[in-house]
């Protein structure tokens, strides 16, 4: 028999997060959790979601991967002609969202998405595997298709311009580097009193609270 959802829970268990855990700043954090996530064996540790609010305030979200980080932002890449894209155009706030369920833990950041450089963007598209740089070709994100066979189709004419060829990225694939405003981390705790501690940017500083549960 199905279990309900309402029945449906986890005891957290594996420990806590007090004040002086924290590192000065919320990446060299960062840094330290997403260690653990990778070592632990968290399934692609780098995968988070991303929300965004379109023009008229419905918002939307997926997963996409995290290609970097450092004390400037957060980086992914993506099809700026893509849903999230057009999105971010209008409106560059945007959360983040790492849940590493293994380690019941998870990071929440809040901040503003702003696009990356072509030489950014260029430097690492060439380490994408060929299959991917090619699928960046066929594929014109959030576009609708009539099927399976018409994404085929073009990745197959993709293959075919490009044999023999470097692949450049094409004009509407880019990057966003999100600059943290807020970032949150989350560790379960029994009896649902989970620790809360947040990083909040105050101009070239960063303070830290606690958060209720």
């Amino acid at each position: 028999m199905t279990q309900r959802l309402a029945d449906a829970r986890e005891t957290y268990v594996r420990g806590g997060l007090v004040e002086g855990d924290l590192a000065t700043d919320p990446f060299a954090m960062f840094e330290r959790w997403y260690d653990d996530a990778a070592a632990a064996g968290v399934p692609e540790p780098n995968a988070m979601v991303v929300a965004t609010v379109s023009s008229d305030g419905a918002p939307s979200a997926r997963t996409v991967l995290l290609k970097g980080f450092d004390p400037r932002g957060f980086v992914f890449f993506t099809n700026l002609a893509s849903r999230k894209g057009h999105e971010l155009a209008a409106n560059p706030r945007v959360a983040l969202l790492f849940p590493w369920h293994v380690l019941e833990r998870q990071v929440r950041v809040e901040g503003v998405a702003g696009e990356l450089t072509r030489l950014e963007v260029e430097t690492y598209f060439r380490t994408r595997p060929r299959g991917s740089q090619l699928g960046a070709w066929a594929s014109h994100q959030s576009s609708e298709v009539t099927g399976r066979e018409e994404l085929e189709n073009a990745y197959s004419d993709v293959e075919v311009r490009f044999s023999g060829a470097e692949v450049d990225p094409p004009d509407e694939w880019g990057g966003y580097r999100v600059s943290a405003e807020v970032v949150e981390f989350w560790q379960g705790r029994p009896g649902r009193m989970h620790d809360r501690l947040v990083y909040r940017r105050d101009g070239e500083e960063w303070r830290t609270a606690r958060l209720a549960p």
